[in-house]
């Protein structure tokens, strides 16, 4: 697994996350389960409480397992389907059994004795196995997704030297002059930036400040900043991202 791998599964977890089927889903199953009060909800909370109480589980428990399930997939790639099954559910169950007793003692005080947790842990196991197995066998029926062409390196690397013509990072302003920066290395030209954005081609990327243009695939991580917010690039440089760019960011999947 690469440096990158992490950011890329939270990336993936978060869009999958913020999915409106999937918060559909979620809202729905919430509900369902607050007007059936299983497992003595019904007795103990209100129906208010009961709905908060099973949209905060189904989300987390959702969550957790689908967390599990992305993380592990590049970690299991190649292996048998069966046994990627087996260590996927057997992992995500125990994360979420984990979640649910959490859950249950902040809201009713209540923790499991240690002689009934096998048999408690054993059926969350079963369902999660059982997930993954869906899961599993639905990507499998999936057609493969057509080989995507290789794009033409941006136009504006050819303004800079050979050795340092990697993938493009960042564009930033500096006087009368556009900072390059790229994996290989970085180099002043003298342009407008507009210009040097016309020139990314493909690269997946945007102007998030006025002075600066950010490749999306190669940003590190992401965090607020006030209303604004910064991202480390790949190369460790900092990209300021103005209150009006915000928007941007998340929609790419780069903020939550």
């Amino acid at each position: 697994m690469n440096d990158d791998e992490p950011q890329f599964t939270l990336r993936e977890w978060r869009l999958h996350m913020a999915h409106p089927a999937t918060l559909t889903a979620l809202a729905g199953v919430a509900l369902v389960l607050a007007m059936a009060g299983p497992f003595g909800t019904d007795m103990r909370l209100s129906f208010g409480a009961r709905l908060v109480y099973w949209l905060t589980t189904a989300v987390l428990c959702y969550g957790v397992g689908a967390l599990s399930d992305v993380a592990l997939r590049p970690v299991l790639n190649g292996r048998d389907i069966w046994l990627r099954i087996g260590i996927t559910a057997l992992f995500s169950g125990i994360c979420i059994a984990g979640v649910v007793t959490l859950i249950n003692l902040l809201a009713f005080g209540l923790l499991p004795d240690l002689k009934e947790l096998p048999g408690a842990l054993g059926p969350v196991i079963a369902i999660a196995a059982v997930i993954t197995a869906v899961l599993a066998v639905v990507r499998l029926q999936l057609p493969d997704a057509p080989a995507r062409p290789t794009p033409e390196p941006a136009r504006i690397l050819r303004r800079i030297a050979v050795e340092k013509r990697g993938a493009l990072v960042a564009l930033s302003v500096e006087d009368h002059y556009v900072r390059i920066q790229t994996t290989k290395g970085e180099d002043l030209v003298l342009m407008r930036l507009s210009d040097a954005i016309t020139e990314t081609g493909e690269t997946p990327g945007a102007q998030v400040h006025r002075s600066h243009w950010a490749a999306f695939d190669q940003v590190h991580s992401a965090r607020r900043a006030g209303d604004r917010a910064i991202l480390t690039m790949s190369n460790g440089a900092e990209i300021p991202v103005s209150r009006a760019n915000v928007a941007a960011i998340k929609e790419a999947g780069l903020l939550p």
